[in-house]
């Protein structure tokens, strides 16, 4: 007689899960060996023998010795030349389930293997790293999906980046990802680790397998200038486009950057643009690097695109504007400034809220009074609600108290002459202000009054 249990639905699919991880595992472990081949590099004898095939790193002492740079240790405990291409056991960030004997299912973290090699580059230790090399480690050897090389290269680690490139490293090696190791380059530290490459003939076109990434979209992705300038000075196509229809310049501008870091993606834009980079190429979404940089609320970057002809109203897929797009996350990118955005967008030409949404950009962008006056000096004629007054936190209002009450005022008192005349000499230069305002003859307090200078306060 056959008996049949039932299992709930959490523990079958543990039960897939680990089957799945376990088949997968195996495979990894299979192939590593499968694929391994011995290297013959430029200082190896021909009639050298061949590196016998990688074993299981099991000695507990090895093991600590690779991890912390230990010299002499390591020393003592490699024997002979095949020693060196072990597969040494690590643990990674993910997480699965696994069973212990008692039945008791657990996430615990998921086992994978690199090699002697990339420890100790990927570490800096670059004197093991030279013994390794010395005992006839295979320079290529990456059991984990990634080579010394690329482990070297990420964490900035020059010299044995060096080290490794005049043993015959390949210096365009794809990771199981797709990636080069000149990808691996995402710190100011790697930029000499980024030349070597270059100059052993790595690939400044490589692309990634995913995402069709050049190391310009990286290095531009993440703020480095001088990677950038190196990336461009060996031809790097400034206008490459990823899956996702973004250039270099699309995603310099894309990246959210604090205020600490707006300088340095200013430059990189700049960089570009000079390089001849199109600002207004559109991504996927139809978002240009205007609509990306007001996400990203980079005033000077966004001052820039402007300076170079970015189409100030042009809509995204989604129907937004690069206006919109500032106003939508204002209130979380006040240390930006993002008031000095919309200025600029409106100076060059913004179209401007519709009245009657006044009051919803009000309750969401209060905490940014300058945003508010800015986007209400652009009216001659605007009569406020009584519920604007509801739609202010008190809070917000005690911080601005002038402010805030110039701006409920507006729904019993016409504005003053003085701004009216601001808004009729802003309308018959309308699309030219940047360019015809400053030839006027005019004292500087006025230049800065008409093109929307922040006073704190509504006339």
């Amino acid at each position: 007689m056959a008996f049949s249990f039932p299992f709930s639905s959490s523990a079958l699919r543990s039960l897939k899960l680990e089957s799945e991880e376990q088949e997968r595992w195996e495979m990894r472990r299979k192939l590593s060996r499968m694929s391994w081949r011995p290297s013959i590099h430029r200082h190896q004898p021909p009639d050298k023998p061949s590196p016998q095939p990688p074993r299981l790193c099991a000695d507990p002492l090895l093991h600590t010795a690779l991890f912390s740079g230990n010299l002499e240790t390591l020393q003592d405990l490699l024997g002979t030349e095949g020693s060196t291409n072990l597969l040494v056991p690590t643990r990674a960030h993910d997480l699965r389930w696994s069973s212990a004997q008692a039945g008791i299912w657990s996430l615990t973290y998921e086992e994978e293997f690199t090699c002697p090699l990339y420890v100790t580059a990927s570490r800096g230790y670059t004197g093991c790293l030279r013994l390794l090399l010395q005992k006839g480690a295979d320079v290529d050897f990456a059991p984990g999906g990634e080579s010394a090389l690329h482990g070297a290269c990420e964490n900035g680690h020059n010299q044995c980046v060096q080290l490794l490139l005049r043993h015959g490293a390949n210096p365009n090696m794809a990771s199981q990802d797709g990636f080069s190791p000149l990808h691996h380059c995402k710190t100011p530290q790697s930029y000499h680790c980024a030349q070597l490459l270059l100059q052993y003939g790595a690939h400044v076109a490589a692309l990634s397998e995913d995402e069709a990434l050049t190391p310009l979209h990286v290095a531009a992705g993440l703020g480095l200038v001088e990677h950038v300038d190196l990336y461009l000075r060996y031809g790097a196509a400034v206008d490459k486009r990823d899956v996702h229809g973004e250039t270099p310049l699309s995603a310099a501008c894309s990246q959210p950057q604090s205020c600490e870091r707006l300088d340095r993606y200013y430059k990189v834009c700049q960089r570009l643009i000079d390089c001849g980079a199109d600002i207004h190429t559109r991504d996927n979404d139809q978002q240009s690097p205007l609509h990306l940089a007001c996400k990203s609320a980079n005033p000077q970057t966004v001052e820039l695109l402007l300076e170079h002809g970015a189409e100030v109203n042009a809509m995204s897929y989604s129907g937004n504007t690069a206006m919109q797009n500032i106003l939508q996350v204002t209130a979380y990118k006040l240390q930006n400034r993002p008031e000095l955005i919309v200025r600029a967008l409106l100076n060059h030409g913004a179209i401007r809220v519709w009245p009657g949404a006044l009051s919803k950009v009000l309750r969401f962008c209060c905490s940014s009074p300058n945003t508010v006056e800015v986007l209400l000096n652009t009216y001659s004629n605007l009569r406020g609600s009584e519920d604007w007054a509801d739609v202010v936190p008190e809070e917000q209002q005690q911080k601005s108290p002038s402010f805030f009450q110039s701006v409920f005022l507006l729904s019993r008192s016409p504005r003053s002459l003085q701004h009216l005349c601001r808004c009729f000499l802003r309308s018959h230069l309308e699309g030219r202000l940047p360019d015809s305002l400053p030839k006027l003859p005019l004292p500087p307090p006025l230049l800065h009054f008409v093109l929307l200078g922040f006073e704190g306060v509504l006339y």
